[in-house]
């Protein structure tokens, strides 16, 4: 993995509400990902580090945003109408700092479901799909689809990387959600991995094989999106 050599970017949510981004912007750059973060972790963590520098070394731009809670250094998520703005700020960001690029959003868990419910309500302009890093169906030991309700109105294709271990998203509900959405949505599963895409050690695989496998699948999604 590269050292990231991300520029910092200021993004307007609002007139009086400003949040920090992270662009990566890789030499022949082919697409870029607006890449949201989860709930407890910002976009400066390991993780989300981890992934655009992967992705920066295989010709994937990123640009990273705090949501406004995040930048205020508070545990608790902005309502979802905030967040939603926030996305769409970040989108728009990618979109005058990239232009000509193909742009993708998505992110880590919390910020997977915010990107899906903006782009459920109405399209994020100029993104060709979504693609969510271990989409959080419901909360850990409280099974339920509830909170895929919204994405049989994402009209665009998705990507769900979802660990086989994901207390977030057992596969018996998750799969049938794919199932129903058809054609525009593909799942891929990474054996062993948990929410955080940890494989236990007796699985024997490896975080780094685990990370691969999301990196390659994702930049294979990516590429076969429709120009």
């Amino acid at each position: 993995m590269s050292k990231s050599s991300a520029q910092s970017v200021t993004l307007q949510v609002s007139e009086s509400c400003t949040v920090s981004g992270l662009l990566d912007m890789p030499v022949n750059a082919r697409a870029c990902f607006v890449f949201a973060h989860g709930a407890g972790a910002g976009m400066q963590h390991a993780s989300m580090a981890s992934v655009a520098a992967d992705l920066s070394e295989r010709g994937i731009a990123t640009l990273r945003y705090q949501f406004p809670y995040m930048e205020r250094g508070s545990r608790r998520p902005d309502p979802p109408a905030l967040c939603h703005a926030t996305v769409r700020a970040a989108v728009a960001e990618a979109a005058r700092a990239a232009p000509g690029l193909r742009l993708v959003a998505g992110g880590r868990s919390f910020g997977g479901r915010m990107t899906s419910q903006a782009q459920a309500l109405e399209a994020l302009a100029g993104v060709a799909g979504l693609a969510f890093l271990a989409f959080p169906l419901h909360p850990a030991g409280r099974p339920s689809q509830d909170r895929a309700e919204h994405l049989s109105e994402v009209k665009i294709p998705m990507l769900f990387l979802q660990g086989t271990r994901d207390e977030l998203a057992t596969l018996e509900l998750l799969e049938p959600v794919v199932q129903r959405l058809g054609a525009r949505a593909r799942l891929k599963l990474l054996q062993e991995a948990d929410h955080s895409f940890h494989a236990r050690a007796s699985s024997g695989r490896r975080d780094p094989d685990v990370r691969q496998e999301l990196i390659l699948a994702l930049i294979d999604w990516i590429d076969g999106l429709p120009s």
